[in-house]
């Protein structure tokens, strides 16, 4: 049996948006899931802040828990550093990147959102990829540290009103353009954990996407014809400082992470 895990990294808890789909193809796998919490919120940081701090944490992690497999579940992340940590780690790195090729085949009115960090929108990785698959489609964006935020408050159990949501969203659709919005890329892991929130809050009916099941088909493709344990274990959670990780103990439990460590 192998017991290597497959390492889910971001800076928070918003990874577990992709981690969840990914164990539900892969339910024998074990599975390590870190949150820089120390480096968090990526999204406010600079790009050579992110460049620098990601491949070498990953460097570590890597050694640490040997795994077979490593998805940065972060868009910040990986539309900046991706290149830099498939050049540094040999073993496959997936990354996460904001699903506008979907969202352009869903749009009826031509005109998509993306949501996301301020780190993430302003990227030419961004740029390429709506040049690429929405070269038809207004492509309005918007960056949100707010949201981050909330997201991760809503796993430690605390509300927030829906007019917060509101005003978030009002980034988007208050820009030219924007009240013909019919599709929304959750380009940021945390967004997917609050998306009821954000459907709710929407002036209008709109569709929310992001790449959670392609990074889950993907995890699996790379994987198959690979051994697994009988049971997987215990999931751990790895935490990057002390931080408030205890009152996110309950939320992590429910992604099967049931052991939480430093790093």
């Amino acid at each position: 049996m192998d017991w290597r895990p497959i390492l889910f990294f971001d800076s928070g808890v918003g990874g577990l948006s992709v981690l969840a789909p990914t164990r539900a193809l892969l339910p024998k796998a074990p599975f390590v899931y870190v949150a820089d919490s120390a480096g968090f919120p990526y999204g406010t940081r600079s790009e050579a802040e992110i460049a620098g701090r990601v491949p070498a944490l990953l460097g570590r992690l890597a050694e640490r828990y040997r795994p077979r497999l490593i998805v940065i579940a972060c868009n910040t992340a990986s539309t900046i550093a991706l290149a830099a940590v498939r050049a540094a780690l040999d073993l496959p790195v997936v990354g996460t990147v904001p699903a506008i090729k979907p969202a352009a085949e869903l749009s009826k009115t031509r005109v998509i959102g993306v949501l996301g960090t301020d780190a993430t929108v302003r990227q030419p990785y961004v740029d390429d990829l709506a040049a690429r698959f929405a070269s038809d489609c207004v492509v309005i964006r918007h960056g949100s540290a707010e949201l981050v935020r909330l997201a991760e408050a809503k796993l430690r159990g605390e509300d927030a009103p829906l007019d917060r949501y509101a005003a978030i969203l009002a980034g988007l659709f208050g820009q030219p353009g924007g009240e013909r919005l019919d599709v929304i890329v959750n380009a940021c892991t945390h967004f997917p954990l609050v998306a009821e929130e954000l459907a709710a809050a929407a002036p209008h009916a709109v569709r929310f996407v992001d790449g959670s099941a392609g990074i889950a088909r993907r995890v699996a493709f790379l994987t198959q014809g690979q051994s697994w344990p009988e049971t997987p274990g215990e999931g751990v959670a790895v935490f990057t400082d002390d931080g408030d990780r205890g009152a996110l103990a309950p939320a992590l439990a429910g992604y099967g992470l049931s052991r939480i460590e430093s790093l």
